[in-house]
């Protein structure tokens, strides 16, 4: 039995996480547009209508600005917190709106999604593990550091979006202004490559098969340098880069590690949409 996951976009210019069993499936954050998560989703050979609810981390514009026009399309609930809602400013109009709390188990379906809270510069933030067919999944992003709650639920995963934002040395020499700089490395902002390390390695189930590199900074961060740290203290769990610009493979995870990714045909491939960078 096996969760199937996948990252439609990661980054400041949008966040989309996919995950699923054989029947329904959950959104985590819809920060691309709608049309281009239909594509992302159809080159996949993943259908919409077999997505269920949609679930918001918190409410910064990379996070929510593709979940009105989808909910609408496809009728999907969205399930948001109280203060992140009134933060957000999105218009819902003839959405379902569900409120959460943390750690209150939301059944959807065989899916099982529980929000617990996290350290970041938003009014309620939220991380998410969602269980089925006895597997975990998590989604770790937009963390200014890596608080009990989050060490805690990493732990019992099988696979993990893990956010690595930003190299300490590239950001302190990069164009950025000083508060911004700051924001960033706080306790309250984004979570290091050198923090998401110490947390892999300190914490790392035995059973994690896949951990995701999330979130990445354009400008403060290279793809290879972030996979090539992990890589040495990897010990058999597979490092994958949630890229900025499209999406990744399909991963079937299983508690039983039988993992594979899934291949796409020729037919299912098709040009990526233009993304713009807010960093």
């Amino acid at each position: 039995m096996q969760l199937a996951i996948t990252s439609l976009n990661s980054g400041s210019n949008g966040n989309c996480y996919y995950i699923g069993n054989e029947q329904e499936a959950v959104l985590v954050d819809v920060g691309i547009s709608c049309r281009e998560t239909e594509t992302r989703m159809r080159r996949l050979g993943l259908s919409m209508r077999k997505v269920k609810a949609i679930f918001v981390s918190h409410e910064h514009s990379d996070h929510i600005k593709g979940i009105p026009v989808l909910a609408r399309k496809y009728k999907l609930p969205v399930y948001i917190t109280t203060s992140t809602l009134y933060r957000s400013r999105m218009d819902l109009s003839g959405v379902e709106v569900v409120s959460f709390t943390g750690y209150d188990p939301v059944k959807i379906g065989g899916l099982s999604v529980t929000g617990f809270p996290k350290f970041h510069d938003a009014a309620d933030p939220h991380s998410f593990v969602v269980e089925g067919n006895g597997v975990k999944i998590g989604v770790f992003t937009d963390i200014g550091a890596p608080c009990d709650h989050v060490i805690r639920h990493f732990q019992q995963c099988h696979a993990a979006f893990l956010e690595t934002n930003y190299d300490e040395g590239m950001l302190e020499q990069s164009y950025y202004p000083y508060y911004l700089k700051r924001r960033i490395s706080s306790n309250h902002g984004h979570m290091s490559n050198k923090q998401a390390l110490e947390l892999f390695v300190a914490h790392k189930p035995t059973f994690m098969s896949h951990v995701f590199l999330s979130h990445l900074s354009k400008d403060n961060n290279c793809p290879k340098l972030a996979k090539s740290l992990f890589e040495t203290c990897a010990d058999g769990t597979e490092i994958v880069v949630a890229s900025r610009f499209e999406e990744t493979p399909v991963y079937n995870i299983s508690c039983q590690g039988d993992i594979f990714e899934r291949t796409l045909s020729v037919s299912d491939i098709t040009p990526t949409g233009e993304q713009l960078s807010l960093f």
